[in-house]
């Protein structure tokens, strides 16, 4: 359903900000491993994600990257767009170029309404709950 580079981004957010929760910095190479991501791969998804103020980095060597109390208030549909854009909450099943109430694909009526579930699902989906869960013990999210 996401890109393969949407799925690193959503994992490593969730990643940074559960490491992050106590003032934590974290380096590239932990977040690869921590995600099952490669290295070179998560840098490039990193720095993008920071370009756009999602997440914050720090350079040097305490630096590392981490989230403040203003980025925990993202949800996953800001990664979703920030990283592929919003086709996937607002495209075409099929990928047609025009898909509309009037020219509708095969899949336009049944597929509108997983659409908005959804968006609705991602939107209302904040990080610092999902932090929240991990304190819980909810979910995991990989090999910690």
């Amino acid at each position: 359903m996401f890109s393969k580079t949407c799925e690193y981004a959503i994992r490593a957010v969730i990643f940074i900000a559960r490491e992050s929760k106590d003032g934590r910095r974290v380096g590239v190479r932990e977040i690869a491993q921590g995600i099952g991501s490669p290295v070179y791969f998560i840098a490039k998804i990193l720095q993008e994600l920071s370009k756009k103020g999602i997440i914050q980095s720090l350079k040097g060597p305490t630096g590392g990257f981490y989230m403040d109390g203003q980025s925990l208030d993202y949800t996953l549909a800001d990664i979703v767009v920030a990283i592929d854009g919003d086709k996937l909450l607002t495209g075409c099943a099929l990928g047609l170029n025009e898909c509309s109430e009037k020219r509708p694909c095969p899949l336009h009526f049944e597929f509108r309404h997983i659409r908005k579930e959804l968006h609705a699902l991602l939107a209302r989906t904040k990080l610092n709950e999902l932090q929240d869960k991990f304190d819980a013990s909810i979910f995991y999210l990989g090999s910690k």
